[in-house]
């Protein structure tokens, strides 16, 4: 008896074969690995699926050279002084317990932090700490549980950029085997009953017979494989039918070989799964010519402040940073690059990348990583390379800022499909017994076509390429979401709530004016360079009025977020910010949008702006008038009575809010069940933009990207907002619309499927072409509705 094991499923040698904790290994390596998880409380790895793991390989020595840093250094995607990410490809990565035991290696080793598998790409991304576990150790560790990473440093990214053409080779395979089988079943199907069919009979079914196994064992075995452990996990997905159906036909077709009973169904099997790769194939296809590339061109149409060699400073877009460009990092700006501090008091926040709030000071001279936050002031950092393409696309995307907005439609297409397997498993059946009693030879028919035709392919196809397609259409219009999730939400939206400054308002033509004592030239130097560090649409357009102004570069700047900015320029104490930070109670209560100057604990005076509010605000408002609007902002009332006059009358209308404010106000409507939007700038208010059920960042031509938003809207486009959320609630009735026509489709099938008048191979070619038609429908549809855009 051959004896398999108990960790990677190979078969053991009786020779080498191990026996440990009444369970058999193939050698020590395995032993090892599940050592480690009993020793761990992991060994419900072993629960996920029979034989999971990987045969570990003999590593002593091999990674000697990740005791070089310069090596090190190569490999990291963040370094600092406690943490450090690698992302590694890992090519054993093929099913979901490999997911897991990867996904839980902190429960391993204490000093990994989180591990995160891109599945997709087999990769996983490790966060962990310096002083604890090494980046060998780590390697080590994955090599020994079976998951040895692929390491080139040459060229690290080669692994990752292997093409998958499995799909292409079965196809292949499934097709050559249909045309064999049907080219031998003309004899039967023409019932040639003399010489041929009674000399050659036999030899061609037998042909017939070999050609259907590779189709079963290799073309057809992801349909068998995921089926298998769909049942093994007590789950009922949509290839548990398809699988039955193919087994089904081919074990009826080899008792009738084998016994000389008749000549099988090898022709229907063969097509049968043909032209379900076929499909496959081309669901394959358009899937990847309807998704687009989530590349940092796409997603963020921000910009950064460039300061060239004479000391100028301009904006250029994002994916233009090269090497050595000198770059102005205002606060609260995220890095986009990794650079070199020059000059600067640097306090990072690198939370969006680590997860961990603990703000890290650095020192001129020092490295600074991509995706860090300055908190102090302005900096200045040379950059080390070009943007890194996806790499803030990944920030994005990472679990720190993971919250519970889940998609009540994708739990609905999977409770569809599930049910959907249990009614065409139980008609199927039912229709079987009938037959049974009624003619028995169309028994294996109907059961079989009943399998096929009702396939719930496309109901489960729906979503993704509405939702995808709709995502390319967004984001060509510079309106850029996270994920498809974003689109289901942004439709069950009842409440917006706008943030002012920023976001209604532009500093496009802004007219700015100061009243109180004569600054002097030292002063207004001193002003200049505070100005200068602050991100506040406010503090930009003052500050982009002094050009005249040489700039004094040595300062040392505070911003109280939602108060001011503090600063000490060349031995000049400088306030600036509202009437209570500056502490001039004559004008805590004045009406108009003003900023307060003092110099030296001695108030100056006030910069008071007449805001720019954005091209067709009002017919936004008004288009909006049927959902539960309110503005928020931070300023005083001084736009109260003209906002009132152009904003319809059930707008709630809020002033002098702090960020703490917005937060608190978001969550309280969501106390009264409402699905909220906030809308703003992404400077004050991230933690209303993570709150709400869909967070949108107003974004012009300064970096003040916020991994709490959910969404980014180009600054030029606001006025389509309205049409954005419009089309959102249309595409969801696009995917309802693909429900009703599969329903109508999988109810005329059944019929001749029940009924006997359908085959299995027609059923075959119609399985597809319904996912196709599905395919097609939705294209069509979300392209009118883009063209609408």
């Amino acid at each position: 008896m051959k004896t398999t094991c108990y960790h990677c499923g190979d078969e053991c040698n009786e020779h080498q074969k191990i026996e440990f904790d009444d369970k058999s290994f193939c050698c020590n390596g395995c032993k090892t690995v599940y050592e480690i998880f009993s020793l761990n409380d992991l060994t419900c790895y072993y629960d996920l699926q029979e034989s999971p793991g990987a045969t570990p390989l003999d590593i002593q020595g091999k990674y000697d050279y990740l005791d070089d840093e310069s090596i090190i250094q190569k490999l990291l995607s963040f370094n600092d002084e406690n943490v450090q990410i690698v992302e590694l490809y890992i090519p054993h990565i093929h099913c979901s317990s490999c997911i897991w035991v990867l996904e839980n290696l902190q429960k391993l080793q204490k000093g990994i932090v989180t591990a995160q598998v891109n599945f997709p790409k087999k990769s996983v991304r490790i966060t962990y700490k310096v002083d604890q576990i090494s980046l060998k150790e780590i390697v080590v560790l994955l090599s020994s549980i079976g998951y040895e990473p692929y390491i080139s440093l040459e060229d690290y990214e080669s692994g990752s950029k292997n093409v998958d053409r499995s799909l292409i080779y079965k196809l292949g395979l499934a097709g050559f085997a249909f045309g064999n089988v049907m080219l031998l079943s003309f004899p039967e199907y023409f019932e040639v009953n003399e010489f041929w069919l009674e000399k050659y009979k036999h030899t061609f079914r037998w042909l017939m017979f070999a050609f259907s196994i590779p189709v079963v064992v290799y073309a057809a075995q992801d349909y068998l494989i995921s089926a298998y452990k769909g049942l093994r996990s007590k789950l009922l997905n949509i290839d548990v039918p398809i699988a039955l159906g193919i087994l089904v036909l081919f074990t009826r077709s080899a008792v009738e070989v084998l016994f000389d009973l008749g000549s099988g169904f090898f022709d229907s099997l063969t097509g049968l799964v043909f032209f379900l790769l076929l499909g496959k194939f081309f669901q394959q296809k358009t899937y990847n010519y309807l998704s687009f590339e989530r590349d940092y061109k796409s997603y963020f149409p921000i910009a950064v402040t460039k300061v060239n060699k004479n000391g100028n400073e301009e904006t250029i877009q994002i994916y233009k940073i090269e090497k050595g460009d000198r770059i102005l990092i205002r606060n609260q700006e995220l890095i986009p690059v990794d650079g070199i501090l020059i000059n600067g008091n640097a306090q990072i926040d690198y939370s969006f990348v680590t997860g961990e709030a603990n703000p890290v000071q650095k020192k001129s001279g020092d490295k600074l990583f991509a995706g860090g936050k300055q908190l102090s002031g302005a900096i200045e950092i040379e950059a080390i390379n070009s943007v890194e393409q996806s790499y803030l696309t990944q920030l994005w995307s990472n679990a720190v800022f993971e919250k519970d907005k889940t998609s009540k439609f994708t739990t609905i297409t999977n409770k569809i499909s599930k049910n959907f397997t249990i009614a065409i498993l139980s008609i199927a059946a039912l229709a079987s017994m009938f037959w049974f009693f009624t003619d028995a030879t169309k028994v294996l028919n109907v059961f079989t076509a009943v399998l096929i035709i009702a396939c719930p392919c496309a109901i489960a196809l729906a979503a993704p390429f509405t939702l995808g397609n709709m995502l390319r259409i967004f984001g060509k219009q510079k309106f850029y979401l996270k994920n498809a999730t974003v689109i289901e939400q942004l439709a069950k939206v009842d409440t917006i709530v706008f943030d002012k400054t920023g976001t209604l308002t532009t500093r496009a033509n802004s007219e700015v004016k100061y009243t109180g004592s004569v600054l002097s030239f030292n002063e207004e130097k001193a002003l200049k360079a505070t100005l200068r560090a602050s991100n506040h649409p406010l503090s930009r357009t003052i500050y982009e009025t002094m050009t005249k102004i040489s700039l004094e570069k040595e300062s040392q700047v505070f911003e109280h977020t939602g108060k001011g900015l503090q600063a000490t320029v060349a031995t000049v104490d400088v306030k600036v910010g509202s009437a209570s930070f500056v502490k001039n109670e004559k004008e805590q209560f004045s009406s108009d949008t003003s900023v307060h100057v003092s110099i030296q604990n001695d108030y100056k005076g006030k910069f008071t702006l007449k805001n720019t509010y954005r091209k067709h605000v009002d017919e936004v408002f008004q288009t909006f008038s049927a959902y539960d609007l309110s503005v928020v902002s931070g300023d005083n009332e001084g736009e109260k009575v003209y906002l009132k006059k152009r904003l319809p009358e059930n707008t709630t209308l809020l002033f002098n809010q702090k960020p703490e404010d917005k937060l608190a106000y978001v969550s309280q409507l969501q106390k009264k069940h409402k699905n909220v939007a906030m809308i703003g700038d992404g400077l004050n208010d991230a933690g209303a933009l993570m709150q709400s059920e869909v967070g949108i960042a107003v974004s012009e031509d300064i970096n003040v990207f916020s991994p709490a938003c959910d969404a980014i809207l180009d600054a030029n486009q606001f006025e389509k907002l309205p049409k954005f959320i419009k089309a959102t609630k249309q595409t969801m009735r696009v995917i309802q619309y693909c429900f009703i026509i599969s329903l109508i489709y999988n109810s005329v099938g059944l019929y001749f499927a029940v009924t006997g008048q359908l085959y299995p191979v027609i059923a075959a070619i119609l399985m597809p072409l319904s996912s196709i038609s599905i395919v097609v429908f939705t294209t069509i549809a979300t392209n009118i509705l883009g063209k609408k855009l």
